[in-house]
């Protein structure tokens, strides 16, 4: 396999853009990353758009990948569009990495983009003739259960997964791509509305639109591009094994994802700088967390306590504020976390940045199936 490098990355805001069409949120981060990447449309060979709701919400019922990028002049070459729930976006970036790895192609773009907001409804529970829709297992529920099972066996606090919350809505007032963009307390994230037992609203991430693109390329011609690319040391793609008596309070998938990754990188979690993580729900960051092998099974609370993920701790997560302060367009938040290692890396992430960061993971899983994990993605990145 070829060694491969980023040398563009363009994105939009995150937000609630009702009366703003998935096409425009689409064209702002190709064109930015093209204009970042100084490429032009016919240099790239292949793409890919990660999009999980583009023909409920938008209408693109169908070829919405090609539509999207023939806007910018990428037209004629293999168009992919990918759907792999929360995992759309990383998985975007996987098979554009591929593309390049393989050396099928020198080029290859990958698109992350959802429209969650407008006209039509968005439904992204299971249907009621399915066990777990029947059961109303839908994700505040799975996460819920989650955070009792760990609570029961850890020792967990409500009040520490409220910190996470705190934590995360800080590091997202200093990114000006955030959806939302306000200090809370604990005490606010405890009075917040409950949504299910013992998770209340501000334990969870809200819904939005955005896009983010990244552009590929093989090693040896990045410098033809930019002087500044960034490595892409180690990519992985798991599923869950819907093993219904499996431990609750960790994630199976997620340790293979991550242990795939890192083996292909050559390096341990002890080598990470920083890491993107998908913290749908304040739970979530601690499970995944602890299954990506950051910490031991029920140690991530107390080192929170002690500041160790915090922006100026010693391994910080989530920088960009994360899904919970950030946003998660679903499809546009694999691609998104891409995005701002590079800015890490370059020394461009203001207020926020992790100073002197080398080596950075990101991790996006999705979807639900008998209370188990669809898809698990981990990419990591090295200067």
């Amino acid at each position: 396999m070829r060694e491969v490098c980023i040398f563009g990355v363009g994105m939009t805001d995150f937000g609630k853009f009702q009366d703003l069409p998935i096409e425009n949120l689409a064209r702002t981060a190709l064109l930015n990353a093209i204009k970042d990447g100084n490429v032009k449309p016919k240099e790239i060979g292949v793409g890919y758009c990660g999009n999980m709701l583009a023909g409920r919400v938008s209408g693109l019922y169908s070829c919405p990948a090609e539509i999207l990028f023939e806007q910018v002049g990428i037209v004629g070459i293999p168009i992919i569009h990918v759907e792999n729930a929360c995992c759309s976006g990383s998985n975007a970036f996987r098979e554009a990495w591929i593309s390049v790895a393989s050396d099928l192609y020198d080029v290859a773009i990958a698109l992350g983009v959802e429209k969650m907001t407008g006209r039509l409804p968005a439904p992204l529970v299971r249907e009621k003739n399915t066990m777990d829709g029947a059961m109303g297992l839908v994700m505040p529920g799975v996460w819920a259960i989650r955070a009792q099972k760990h609570m029961e066996k850890y020792g967990t606090t409500i009040e520490q997964l409220a910190k996470i919350s705190v934590k995360n809505h800080a590091n997202g007032c200093l990114n000006p791509h955030s959806q939302y963009k306000k200090r809370i307390t604990v005490e606010e994230v405890m009075n917040s509305p409950m949504i299910c037992d013992p998770l209340t609203m501000l334990h969870m991430c809200p819904i939005g639109d955005g896009a983010a693109a990244a552009i590929l390329c093989s090693a040896d011609i990045a410098k033809r591009y930019s002087q500044n690319s960034i490595r892409v040391s180690g990519v992985s793609l798991t599923s869950g094994t819907y093993e219904y008596l499996r431990d609750f309070t960790f994630h199976d998938l997620e340790k293979r994802a991550a242990e795939e990754a890192y083996e292909m990188a050559g390096i341990g979690p002890e080598e990470l700088d920083f890491a993107e993580v998908h913290d749908c729900f304040t739970i979530a960051e601690v499970i995944r967390c602890e299954s990506l092998g950051f910490c031991k099974p029920g140690e991530y609370p107390i080192l929170l306590d002690e500041g160790k993920w915090d922006l100026a701790g010693d391994f910080p997560i989530n920088p960009s504020g994360g899904l919970l302060a950030k946003g998660h367009p679903v499809g546009a938040t694999g691609v998104a976390q891409i995005v701002e290692v590079v800015q890490h890396f370059r020394g461009t992430a203001g207020e926020r940045q992790v100073e002197g960061a080398k080596v950075a993971l990101t991790h996006c899983s999705g979807g639900t199936y008998k209370g188990d994990t669809g898809a698990c993605s981990v990419v990591i990145l090295k200067k």
